[in-house]
């Protein structure tokens, strides 16, 4: 099987990739129609809870699969790479909805666009849906009521 990708990391990709968009469309996560509704959101707070159902989503159908590549990264340096790419991929989407939450509105005061990246960039690991939905038995939706609610009180003024 292998050989059709040419090493495991690269079908370990394959694999991954299908499972964050969906299907094997050549299209960017944040252009697919299941982050329009980030994108669409005409408040700050709106466009974290459409966040959140895409981090719900994305948690859904590739938690297992990042585990597998975390675990397969510290076994296997040739995997690495693929984990700092997916880890660097998932810091440029914290990027692309903090620059869209701070043309929406404030965020919260001493907050800094850098810092709030990394907050966002913590919130959307799928590590977080594996342990509460997986391992911990919570059911999707409050899931993801928690995420909103957890980036919202993280990010936005008078959200605590």
């Amino acid at each position: 099987m292998t050989a059709a990708f040419g090493s495991k990391p690269a079908l370990l990709k394959q694999v991954l990739d299908q499972a964050l968009a969906g299907d094997d469309e050549p299209v960017p996560v944040a252009d697919r129609p299941w982050f329009r509704p980030v994108w669409d959101a005409a408040t700050p707070a709106g466009a974290l809870d459409a966040y959140a159902d895409v981090c719900t989503l994305i948690g859904g159908r590739a938690a297992r699969i990042f585990e597998t590549v975390r675990r397969a990264a510290d076994a296997a340096p040739e995997t690495a790479e693929l984990w700092r790419t997916l880890r660097a991929n998932r810091r440029a989407g914290a990027r692309m909805v903090v620059d869209h939450l701070v043309v929406l509105g404030p965020l919260r005061p001493g907050l800094g666009a850098g810092r709030a990246v990394d907050v966002l960039w913590t919130f959307n690991d799928p590590a977080h849906y594996d342990a509460l939905v997986h391992e911990a038995g919570w059911p999707e939706p409050e899931f993801r009521d928690w995420l909103a609610g957890t980036m919202r009180a993280a990010l936005l003024p008078g959200s605590a």
